[in-house]
């Protein structure tokens, strides 16, 4: 039997929720080859929180993501991007995602890369509460070459197509 606490609610409620790294992870898609190849590839997302706060601009939102965690599914194309060439997974572990509101459906904030923060928003496409959790789908494009990775320029593709799935549980 269904009841109340297991039913999707509109919003989160208030307070904090820690990212679930298990459940949350951020995907992508690119070109490749002079654009005529597609790629499509992963990051984990180590650490995260965000505080849900009325009015709602007034939430934030703290994410990690292990650069080392970078995946295509290609291991040689793999360690080149990891490495100094691209993004130097070694001198920075962390990609980061900051922001201090929501506006609806957008969240505005800082993306640091490489040691390298430029200011984006992600757009909610899908988000489902329940009692104590919810989960959140946000897509984004992401220039490659304004974080100062401009390896290869034609061979690999300059924007990221985004997608950031987030399950998070009330702290």
């Amino acid at each position: 039997m269904e009841t109340n606490q297991d039913r999707p609610t509109a919003s989160p409620g208030l307070g904090r929720y820690t990212i679930d790294p298990g459940g949350s992870a951020v995907t992508f898609r690119t070109r490749h080859v002079f654009g005529l190849l597609p790629v499509s590839g992963s990051f984990a997302i180590r650490s995260g929180t965000v505080d849900i706060a009325e009015p709602l601009d007034g939430s934030s939102v703290r994410v990690e993501i292990d650069t080392a965690s970078f995946s295509t599914g290609s291991r040689q194309r793999d360690t080149v991007v990891r490495s100094p060439r691209f993004l130097d997974a070694d001198r920075h572990p962390l990609i980061t995602f900051t922001a201090d509101r929501l506006d609806g459906t957008t969240v505005p904030g800082t993306l640091t890369v490489c040691g390298i923060a430029r200011p984006l928003s992600l757009s909610i496409e899908e988000s489902a509460s329940s009692a104590g959790a919810f989960t959140a789908v946000a897509t984004a494009r992401v220039d490659r070459t304004a974080f100062g990775v401009t390896a290869s320029r034609g061979m690999a593709g300059r924007h990221l197509d985004m997608t950031v799935r987030v399950r998070c549980i009330r702290s």
